[in-house]
This record gives structure tokens, sequence and C-alpha cells, in this order.
């Protein structure tokens, strides 16, 4: 008993059908790019405002940390320009009650050290009071400013889901039709196709004949290479762009 071995076979498909599944491939695409356009700036807009928020929301909160850091400083001078003063009456009646010249001197010294702690102590509570009331004022002004990026945020973000909602129903509709397209195309050349779109500025990686030059970067295309992209025997690229060139009425299809 023989057993017969079943072999697929992968149906073959023509220049002219790859060509047209390319063109309108590029159809969908260039159609959802001007979707794109219609939404502008929009979303890089709204994602540096949201950026810019977060960063004004750390620096209100670190000069929030740095005031209770210079209240804690002005609490600490404080204290020590009080035990200053205390040691300077301390000392200053020891010296009604000294015995010689010596201790005289060694509270002198002593008297003096703690009044160059209070003077260095009085100094530093200035500066900090002094920095306390540049904090206050740069927290304000952040705050100010927070403010008004809150209301820029909510008018970009409400200026592109008009957009979007009026996009929507269209966008899913050529979603859909792109991925059919996409299916029928072999993943070599689809590739080839992405790797076009990508690298040229207007997104075109096939490009049609328009008053005998390239639609794409509008070289001139000699005639007999016109001839032969009329043919659709070979997939035929641009000579200055790499482009893939067609021509929409020999494909039957039409923007």
């Amino acid at each position: 008993m023989t057993s017969e071995k079943k072999t697929e076979t992968i149906p073959s498909v023509s220049i002219t059908d790859k060509l047209r599944s390319l063109y309108r491939l590029q159809l969908v695409d260039s159609k959802m790019d001007k979707m794109k356009i219609m939404r502008g700036e929009l979303p890089l807009e709204v994602r540096d405002l949201e950026d810019e928020l977060a960063g004004l929301k750390t620096r209100i909160t670190n000069y929030e940390q740095e005031l209770k850091n210079l209240k804690s400083q002005i609490s600490e001078r404080d204290k020590k320009a009080k035990e200053a003063d205390v040691l300077i009456k301390k000392y200053t009646e020891q010296q009604n009650n000294v015995r010689n010249n010596r201790e005289y001197e060694s509270l002198s010294k002593e008297i003096e050290y703690q009044e160059l702690e209070k003077e260095l102590s009085d100094k530093k509570i200035k500066e900090h009071r002094e920095e306390i009331d540049y904090k206050k004022t740069a927290i304000t002004e952040a705050q100010k400013l927070l403010v008004e990026r809150k209301k820029d945020l909510k008018d970009k973000k409400e200026e592109l889901e008009n957009i979007i909602a009026e996009t929507q129903n269209e966008e899913i509709i050529l979603n859909k039709e792109r991925e059919e397209i996409a299916n029928q195309i072999e993943p070599r050349l689809l590739y080839s196709y992405s790797r076009l779109r990508n690298n040229a500025i207007n997104k075109l990686a096939v490009a049609t004949i328009e008053r005998n030059s390239c639609g794409g970067c509008f070289n001139k295309i000699p005639p007999q290479r016109q001839i032969d992209i009329k043919s659709n025997r070979k997939i035929i690229p641009c000579e200055y762009c790499g482009r893939i060139l067609v021509d929409p009425e020999v494909l039957e299809l039409h923007v």
C-alpha cells in the first residue's frame, strides 16, 4: 500500500497584484498621516505640559522641604545665641571673683569666643531669613505658574480629544483596512515598504509618475523606464530616492 504525500501549493502573486497592494497600503497610510497632521504638535505639547507640571510640583516640594530645613537651622542658631548670652553673663560675673590676671584673661577669651558665636548665629539667622523670603517668593511664583500650566494642559487635552473623537471612527476603519492589505503582502516586501516610509520625510514609500517625474522626489524618469513601470513586469524603484514607482492608471486604482 503506497501512501501519497500531499504537497501544499502556495498561490503565486503577480507583480501587478503586489504593486496594487503596496499602492493601496500607501493610500491608506497617507490618509492616516493626514489625521496625524490634523492633530499637529498637540500630543507633544500635552506631553511637554505634563512633564512641566511634574517638574513644577517637584520644585515646590523641594522648596517647601528647604523652608523646613531653614526654619530648623534658625531655631538651632537662635538656641546657640541664647546659650552664648547665658555664658557671657556667667563668665562676666565670674570675672568679678577672679584671683589673678591669668583667670581674668581666660574668662575674657571665653566671653570673646561666645560673643563671636552669638554674632555668627545672628548673621546666619539673618541669611536664613533672607533665604526663606526668597524661597517663599519662588514657591508663590511656581504655584502661580502651576495653575496656569494646569489650565493650558486642560485646554490642550480637550482640543486633542475633540480632534481624536472626530476622526476615531474613520481611524478604526482605516486601521482594519490597513491590516487586511498588509496581510496580503509578503513580509520581505512589507519590510522594505516600512523602511522606505520611515526614511522618507513625506512618508511616501510608493510614488506615482507625475508629469514624467517621480511623485516622491520629483526627479525626471527616463521614457524607457516609464514604459517598464507601466508594464508591471517587475517592481521598479526610483533611481534617485529608492521609492517604489507605480502607474495608478495601469493598476486601475485612483486616489
